[in-house]
Order: structure tokens, then sequence, then C-alpha cells
């Protein structure tokens, strides 16, 4: 197959895709055969196949794992040992996992070769969008992208997030310039607050080149719009007089901004001042951008909770989720951008990984057999068993329409729910359903991730009416009193609430969370708001911010 990387023509794009998804099965055989014609030798397989590489052998042998199983190598690895007791190719560092979808964060080996393929996804995407999409190529994106300090391993290893990975790279830094509104040296500012203010006043100064509107996640796009209301007056003043805000410290930022900040334009300072002051904020990214013909944001799984924001918002303006993956690898992307935001669908791309799927029940449960793999217990059906007694994981050709699988990605198992909704060619497609293991839980109840946010939709359809807006949500479990009972934060925008069982917060407290989180150790730019919090610390962040309490009236046995 040709190698796609490099290459702006849509059409040998698209041809590339169907080629993947035609030969998807052959192409996961592939991938396999060439991990374990490459890994067979290492410490960590040699356990289970003595230096033999035949598929059978792998499945019978080889136990699915968590990252825990994994992790006693990773810090050998990070103390100096070399990383052929755990892949073949040499690890050029670390990438660091958000940790806010309920654990900590992971240390994820890299080496060049699957940096290029995390780097491919994204030359898939462009084909795929400009076929819905033209002109994009007169214009730029508005990006709004962050980073967090990278650290190192006692044996000098890089440790970063695969944003900063990718940001810091050649190709990036290449592009940007041609692709960006935000200058690079404001997207590399170590201060969020700074590189924030910076990256929205290089957009706005732009903004009749701006074609599309672009963060990782919605819910960073939806703090980029609550900032955008705290600043716009100060950032209209910036252009009317040409002069930077004199808080803007970081040299990086003022020297790039500088370079487009060249002259006081108080046109431009009064059309955007007329449309930020209006009451109402509806459509305001059309408003301000009225050339863009859409929003590139991550809004499945946890993120749909900003969906309805973001289209009010919008105006508009479609939402296009444009891919779906990890830190650990590239899932898939989505072939038809224009779906329904709630609906989107990712086709597998099967030269990323070789995958396998563990299938679940309907709710996110496993089925009903208890089954202990080496280390991890699960509850399994007895018909998905081996002769070992362990679970037998379905693969790439063997997926079933309808059926709900949490995927495991070689020996790493990522712990995401997905749902099979159909095929292209002989690739699968899936919607992201939940994280899994991310529930409340009190005695003998559970409350999935997919069950809580349902519950959410549902609540906030009579909360529309009355005008008011969920900005963003968490909960936790309270087992202090007897009997214990789920809490909710609510972030509205307006301190009145009709009831069920919540604590209303002030504006900003979801910020603080996040603030929390980036203080230790997670990236704004991965962020995603925990749908249900199990930090104590953070738990009094959002208790800190606290408007009113509601209680049910009913109580629950």
């Amino acid at each position: 197959m040709a190698d796609l990387m490099g290459t702006k023509d849509y059409e040998n794009g698209l041809n590339f895709l169907e080629e993947l998804t035609e030969n998807g099965h052959r192409i996961q055989e592939q991938v396999l055969e060439e991990i374990l014609l490459r890994n067979a030798g290492t410490e960590y397989l040699t356990r289970f196949l003595h230096g033999r590489t035949d598929k059978q052998l792998f499945k019978n042998n080889v136990p699915i794992v968590t990252y825990e199983d994994i992790k006693p190598y990773i810090d050998r690895i990070a103390n100096g040992e070399t990383s052929n007791i755990l892949l073949a190719d040499p690890i050029s560092e670390f990438i660091q996992s958000s940790g806010t979808s309920g654990g900590q964060p992971k240390l994820i080996p890299m080496t060049a070769e699957n940096f290029e393929k995390k780097t491919l996804e994204l030359t898939l995407v462009d084909p795929v969008v400009k076929k819905y999409f033209d002109g994009l190529e007169k214009g730029k994106t508005m990006s709004l992208f962050f980073v967090k300090k990278g650290s190192e391993t006692p044996s000098g290893l890089t440790v970063r997030t695969l944003s900063l990975c990718y940001f810091m790279s050649d190709s990036f830094k290449k592009s940007a310039p041609k692709i960006c509104t935000s200058p690079i040296e404001t997207i590399l500012c170590l201060d969020h607050r700074q590189s924030m203010y910076c990256q929205l006043l290089t957009g706005l100064l732009q903004r009749d080149h701006v074609v599309s509107i672009s963060s990782i996640f919605g819910s960073v796009l939806a703090r980029s719009i609550k900032f955008l209301e705290d600043h716009w007056n100060e950032l209209c003043s910036n252009i009317r007089t040409g002069c930077l805000s004199d808080w803007i410290t970081d040299p990086g930022c003022r020297n790039a901004v500088s370079s487009i900040l060249t002259r006081p334009n108080p046109e431009l300072a009064d059309t955007i001042e007329h449309i930020c002051g209006n009451e109402s904020w509806e459509g305001i990214i059309k408003k301000l951008w009225p050339a863009a013909k859409y929003i590139n944001s991550v809004i499945t799984g946890t993120m749909s909770l900003y969906i309805s924001l973001l289209d009010f918002y919008g105006g508009g303006t479609p939402l296009v989720s444009p891919s779906y993956g990890s830190s650990e690898s590239t899932f898939g992307i989505n072939l038809n951008p224009l779906s329904n935001p709630y609906d989107v669908s990712y086709t597998f791309l099967p030269n990323m990984a070789y995958f396998e799927f563990l299938p679940v029940d309907k709710d996110g449960e496993e089925k009903a057999r208890e089954s202990n793999l080496d280390g991890v217990s699960s509850q399994r059906s007895l018909e998905m068993t081996n002769a070992n007694g362990n679970v037998e994981p379905v693969d790439f050709a063997n997926v079933e329409l309808g059926q709900y699988y949490e995927v495991v990605v070689t020996t790493f198992t990522v712990g995401d729910v997905l749902k099979l909704t159909g095929f292209h060619n002989n690739s699968p497609q899936f919607q992201f359903v939940e994280r899994r293991n991310t529930v409340l839980s009190i005695d003998m109840d559970k409350t999935s991730e997919a069950d809580l946010l349902k519950a959410i939709g549902n609540a906030k359809r009579h909360l529309e009416p009355l005008g008011f807006v969920l900005m963003t949500f968490s909960s936790y479990a309270e087992t202090s009193s007897i009997p214990g009972r789920y809490v909710l934060f609510w972030e509205l925008k307006s301190n009145k609430i009709a009831a069920l069982e919540l604590r209303v917060v002030k504006v900003g407290t979801f910020d603080a969370v996040m603030d929390f989180y980036v203080s230790k150790g997670a990236s704004i730019n991965q962020y995603k708001t925990p749908s249900c919090i199990k930090s104590e610390e953070a738990v009094k962040v959002l208790n800190s911010g606290v408007l009113e309490k509601f209680f049910s009236p009913k109580t629950f046995f």
C-alpha cells in the first residue's frame, strides 16, 4: 500500500482509506505477524511464546492484562534497563496519559514508528473532511491547543503528553504558520491563562480568514468561550490600541502576537465589541468567525455533555468529531463528519494496532462468568472462554453488529467500552459508550458512566425551557451518612434551579477543578472533566464552590 505520509492529495487519501477498510482482516493478520516477529524475543513475550511467533500460540498463551500488569516493565525501563525487555524497537520517549478518566496517569512507551502512525491519523482525517467542506485550503483553523511541561525518567527518557509530542515535532512547527491562527509560541506557552488569551486574540485578529475552529476536546472549547466572556472587553482594547496587555509577560507570546497585532484597529474592535456586548451569546462562534465551516473537536463519550452548549454557541456551525483514539493507540476516524453529533460512529483503521474485543453486555457490565485473567478479575460468559478457562477475545473479523465490546490493543487494555454500529467495507464501525470502571457505587447498586450521562441528558431537557444552561458536571458517592446517596455537582448559567438531588456550584468552580488536576500533572489539552470524582481533594474543591443544595424527597431502598 502507498505511504500517505506527506501527501495532501485528497483523492489519494480517500483511495487509501478504501484500501485499508476493504482489506481490514488481512491487514490485521499482517500487523499481528509483524508484532510477533519483532517482539517474540523480548523478555515479556518469551515467558509465553518461548521464541515462537504463530498466532494461535499467542492467542492461547499470552494473557489479556491491564497497565498495572505491564507497569513493572515500564518502571524498569524508566529506571535504566534496556527497552527490549518489553519492546524490540528502541523507546524514544514515554507518552503520559491524561489520568482524568478515572485513574492515575500512565506511561506509554513511544517508538519512532508509533509516532508516525499517530500522525498518519491526522493525514487520513484531512481528505475525509475536505470531501464535505469546500475551500478549507483558502483559510486557517483557529486552534485552541495547550501543553504542559514534560519531565524525565530517572534514566533520562523524556515523559510528555501525546499532544506536546506532536506540537514539538518538526512537521507541526513547519505547517502551523500556514494552517493555524495561533502562533506556535502561544501554543507552547506553559502559562495556560496567557496562552488562551493570546490564542483567542490572534484568532480574533484573523477572524475573516478562519475556516474552522479546533480544540482536541469539546470541554476545552467550552472553557475557552467562557474565558472569552470574561476577557472580551480587554481583548477589544488590545485590538483598538494595537498594544498587548502588560500582564502577558511570556516572551514567546509577546513576540508572536506583536507580529500580528501590528497597528490599532478600532473598526475591528467595534465589530467584536458589538457582537460580544449582546445579552445572549447564542451563535457567538458563528458571529465572531462567520467564515468558519465547522467546529472540530471530540464530542463523543463524556464529551457529549458539551454538544448542546457548543450548538448554542455555534449558531448552526456543524460539530465534527473527526477521530477517536487514546495515548495507547489510534482507533478510528469518522467517515461521515456531518452525522448527528450524538450518533457519531468511527471506522477502525486496521493498520494502527492489533485489535481484539472483549464482549460486554448492554449496560457495559461483563457477562456472567467469573474468570481471573493474570490478576484481572472479570465477569464473562461460559461460551466465551477457551480450554484454559480464560476469556476468548473476538478478533477484527468476528465482531457482531449491535454488540458491546471492551477494546484491547495488543497487550494493553485501554478500558473503553464501544458499541459496534456497522461496517465500512470490511472494517467495523463503533460508537464510544463509556470508560470501563468509571462508575458510582453504593452498597450493591452500581451506576455506570452511560447511566449517569443518560440521567443528566434527561434532566437537561427540563432545564433548557426555563433558560438554564448546564455548563459542566461531576459526581461522587456520598457514603458518610446512612443511607448513602449520589451527589451531583452542576455549574449553571443561573443560580436557581427546580430541584433534583444536587449541589449547584458557582461559575468557575469547574475551572478550579481543572486547575487542581493540572497541578497534579494532567494536561489542559487532554483534560476531560471526570464524570465520577474519586479524589477527596477534588471533591473539596467542588464543595468550596457550592451555592445551594437540593435533596430529592424520595428515598430509594
